[in-house]
């Protein structure tokens, strides 16, 4: 009769066929290693994790002393033959638990790895784009412009918001408390026809006016500048005069700068809301310099080809910059994403609406053009490659890891600046061609910005060419009262007749300056 002991013995050979079957059998005849002690458990509610064995201990009476003692049954281990023929179901927690009793989970130090991940978090928390600290701090000192607005229009007109000569539909200060402020506005940046070369004494509003006579326009171009002033143009100069305005931080400030509540409330919204996810997702520092230059492109675009007596202000073109971004990483990520034919009718019901708005009279539609052209510009060149482009020849596509900053490849390598820093040549290794022209295409984005940027700036300061057909990028060919919308916010000193000098003062203000008070 065969028993579970016979495992041991040189009687019991198992068949071929046997799942029990081992080639050992047929060179030494028999077993000379020890059976393999099952492993550990570790399930919570047992003390006794070290134990090599969890089955129940067989009884055994003692004559001599009459006590019953509880002996561990040496037979009774996974390596024995089971009496059945049928294997035994598979048990989950002897796969599931630890080859090593030294990995079983220690009581007294379940707290290490939580606080290590603490200690990892607030380490790169901060500049990782854990925390959209940029984003916070912007809003924040734009809220703190927007206040000291109101409190100079307050102590300049005794009432924070304009009511005259005309009510600001954006509940804020007048236009020209904003240029006196540092909105962007071109006769304080530049010489301008008409201006430096004008062929009678201009005298322009105050950053007090509440009417369109009077002492409300007898100011220079100077003191409605403010910052230390400008050169004022004087009867008998030339567009070639010098020194010339040169507030040329008038392309930063703006972006600090708003209309009205209504206008900064719109702004704020977006920002902490696609602006802070747009941050967490691509990093703090890429996410300021996206912001930085998408605003500042706007209003060197806007400077250019916008109507020239228009003061513009806002970060409405930085905000578009970020739109740019989050259509980028929808485009890496679309076949990841559950309905990206929605997120992409998303951005362009907002980026339309964003742009027809931009037609009105008196609205800069450039800073809404260049902060969105030069957001995705830069993201093509400082947002991480799709992984279909940056996988390697022997690597299998991977997922790609959206616009975060993970450092790691899909082949476990840095992909990164960091990587190539470290080893140039594993850079380039096994690299394949759409790698190459991507990073081709890329390089060419980023020498295309420079170029145009720069090329922007010395046809504002010294060329002054200008578009006859750009400006219908920002204005409808419309007539309404007797007056073209492309011709709203355009600075004309011509005088229509002789006037004495009150009459003229009146038709400087009513018409020269009139579209300046439409900034949003």
């Amino acid at each position: 009769m065969a028993t579970p002991n016979g495992y041991y013995t040189t009687t019991y050979r198992p068949s071929d066929s046997s799942p029990y079957y081992e080639p050992e059998f047929e060179q030494y005849g028999r077993r000379n290693d020890a059976p393999l002690p099952p492993l550990p458990s570790t399930s919570p509610s047992d003390d006794r994790n070290y134990h090599y064995s969890r089955q129940p201990p067989t009884r055994s009476y003692s004559g001599a002393s009459g006590h019953i003692h509880e002996v561990a049954d040496p037979y009774a281990d996974e390596n024995a033959i089971p009496m059945s023929g049928r294997k035994p179901k598979h048990h989950s927690a002897t796969t599931i638990s630890p080859i090593l009793p030294h990995q079983v989970e220690d009581p007294f130090v379940r707290d290490v790895e939580p606080r290590k991940k603490r200690k990892r978090l607030s380490r790169d928390g901060w500049f990782k784009g854990r925390i959209p600290w940029v984003v916070y701090v912007l809003s924040a000192v734009e809220l703190i412009v927007f206040i000291a607005e109101f409190v100079k229009m307050g102590v300049l007109t005794g009432t924070p918001i304009e009511l005259h000569p005309s009510f600001n539909p954006m509940i804020g200060p007048s236009p020209y408390v904003l240029i006196n402020m540092g909105a962007r506005y071109q006769p304080c940046m530049h010489n301008m026809a008409n201006v430096q070369n004008a062929t009678m004494s201009i005298s322009w509003p105050c950053p007090n006016a509440t009417s369109a006579t009077g002492d409300s326009v007898s100011c220079t171009l100077s003191e409605l500048c403010g910052f230390s002033g400008v050169p004022n143009p004087h009867v008998g100069g030339s567009i070639n005069d010098k020194p010339a305005p040169n507030q040329w931080w008038r392309f930063i400030v703006p972006i600090f700068l708003h209309a009205g509540i209504i206008h900064i409330a719109f702004n704020l919204l977006l920002q902490l809301t696609l602006g802070a996810d747009v941050e967490k997702l691509i990093g703090s520092i890429r996410f300021t310099i996206v912001y930085f230059a998408a605003g500042i492109f706007g209003f060197v675009l806007g400077g250019n080809f916008a109507a020239n007596g228009i003061a513009s202000c806002g970060c409405s073109g930085s905000l578009f910059g970020i739109l740019a971004i989050t259509l980028l990483d929808l485009l890496y990520t679309w076949h990841q994403r559950e309905g990206p034919i929605k997120d992409l009718l998303f951005i362009l019901i907002d980026v339309i609406i964003a742009f027809v708005l931009g037609l009105l009279p008196g609205l800069d539609n450039f800073s809404h053009i260049g902060g969105f052209l030069m957001g995705l510009v830069l993201g093509v060149c400082i947002l991480r490659s799709p992984t279909t482009f940056s996988r390697r020849t022997s690597q299998d596509v991977g997922r790609y890891s959206g616009l975060s900053n993970a450092r790691q490849s899909t082949s476990g390598r840095e992909d990164g600046l960091q990587s190539f820093f470290r080893n140039p040549i594993a850079f380039f290794q096994n690299r394949r061609g759409i790698w190459w022209v991507w990073w081709l295409v890329r390089a060419a984005a980023l020498v295309g910005c420079l170029i145009g940027f720069v090329l922007l700036l010395k046809n504002f300061y010294q060329w002054r060419t200008g578009c006859t057909w750009c400006k219908y990028l920002s204005c409808l060919p419309v007539t309404v009262g007797g007056e073209n919308w492309c011709n709203v916010g355009n600075l004309d000193f011509t005088p229509v007749q002789s006037p004495a000098r009150r009459d003229l003062l009146e038709n400087l203000a009513s018409e020269a300056f009139r579209p300046a008070e439409r900034l949003w």
